[in-house]
């Protein structure tokens, strides 16, 4: 502990030879989301550059003002604050509108915060979202699937019919022939499994059929799908769990959630190098998560995280904004479906489901509401 303490003060002064400072001013103004410093009576008591610009007013007029002056009437936002001030814990709200008639949608992602000092003071984020972007998050996972879904039923009537009846063909075929000629018999029966699995994999799109919910440990689904992972695809690579024994059940079809988390893992199991290679699973409860039901005004929790990280590569940074779309894959012998599944489902089951990825860390999040929601 003596060398720590000696240590620190020989920094600062080599700071100040140096003539570094530290000024926490300097870093909020230099972030790019909206920051301010709130009151227990919702006056506000700092507002950065980003803050101006959001709210089209200077820093000395924001000071002076009420929290509830510079957001529309009625605004989700002030809700939020007194939630906070009551529980003591963040609450982050994803893709909340904060425009007007005037300025027309503006979509944020906000974040309140007490700060720990007990000062009384909260600390508010917006990240403004562009318009695309908010089309991307809540509407191109269900559309993209929806064009798969009109393509299903076609596909189902039209190609596996007949591939049944090729499939057949190539079977009779193959029991009055020389053993040498049979080789080419079961690369027709093979390669027809093959295309019938892919309809299959179409028609998992079909939004007709209505998905049961029942309360579902997701530790248990995880568990499944390891097994299943270490029996095949996934030997030779090592597992890591960081459990939370805690968390509530999810409410959900525990096939469909078997299949997203499968998907996943084999994503993972296939970008991961074949030495030390790496698979992370982890759970976690995160508080304060909501996101916007389309069509109501309600806002649905989503406390229950499940990540599934890899040490592989990373994806491509121009695949990123169309990851989740059918057919779209970096695998010569993929089909670009795992992935679009994986949001539909997620999506069908209320969720959301998210992915960072760099260099040795690619992390696909999902975002799940407990079952008594």
């Amino acid at each position: 502990m003596a060398k720590t303490s000696q240590a620190r003060p020989a920094a600062e002064a080599g700071k100040a030879e140096r003539g570094v400072t530290f000024d926490p001013e300097l870093v909020l103004n230099a972030l790019g989301k909206a920051i301010l410093l709130v009151d227990e009576e919702g006056f506000i008591r700092y507002a950065n550059a980003a803050a101006e610009q959001f709210f089209a007013t200077g820093a000395t007029m924001l000071t002076r003002m009420r929290l509830d002056q510079v957001t529309p009437f009625a605004h989700p936002l002030l809700s939020v604050v007194e939630q906070v001030k009551q529980g003591g814990i963040s609450v982050y709200e994803y893709e909340v509108d904060f425009g007007s008639p005037r300025t027309g949608q503006r979509p944020v992602d906000m974040q309140v915060t007490p700060l720990a000092d007990r000062s009384g003071l909260l600390l508010v984020s917006l990240q403004e979202r562009a318009i695309a972007q908010r089309i991307d998050r809540q509407l191109t996972h269900r559309g993209a699937a929806r064009s798969v879904t009109g393509m299903a039923a076609i596909l189902a009537h039209e190609i596996k019919n007949p591939l049944s009846g090729i499939r057949g063909a190539a079977q009779l075929l193959e029991q009055g022939i020389a053993e040498g000629d049979r080789d080419l018999t079961r690369l027709i029966c093979d390669e027809t499994d093959r295309i019938c699995l892919l309809v299959d994999r179409i028609e998992a799109f079909n939004e007709g059929r209505p998905a049961k919910r029942e309360p579902v440990n997701i530790h248990q689904v995880l568990e499944h799908v390891k097994k299943i992972a270490l029996a095949g695809f996934a030997k030779g690579l090592r597992f890591i769990e960081s459990y939370d024994p805690s968390l509530p059940p999810v409410s959900g079809d525990r096939d469909q959630l078997i299949q997203v988390f499968l998907n996943l893992v084999k994503n993972a199991a296939e970008a991961a190098p074949s030495k030390g290679g790496e698979i992370t699973l982890t759970t976690a409860y995160r508080h304060g998560v909501r996101m916007a039901v389309p069509g109501t005004r309600r806002r649905l929790r989503l406390p229950l995280e499940v990540t599934v990280r890899d040490n592989g590569e990373g994806v491509p940074p121009d695949l990123k904004p169309h990851l989740f779309e059918p057919f779209v894959t970096t695998k010569s012998s993929g089909t670009g479906l795992g992935l679009a599944l994986v949001a539909k489902i997620v999506g069908d089951h209320g969720g959301m489901v998210e992915c960072e990825s760099e260099p040795r860390r690619t992390v696909f999040r999902v975002l799940l509401p407990v079952a008594n929601e």
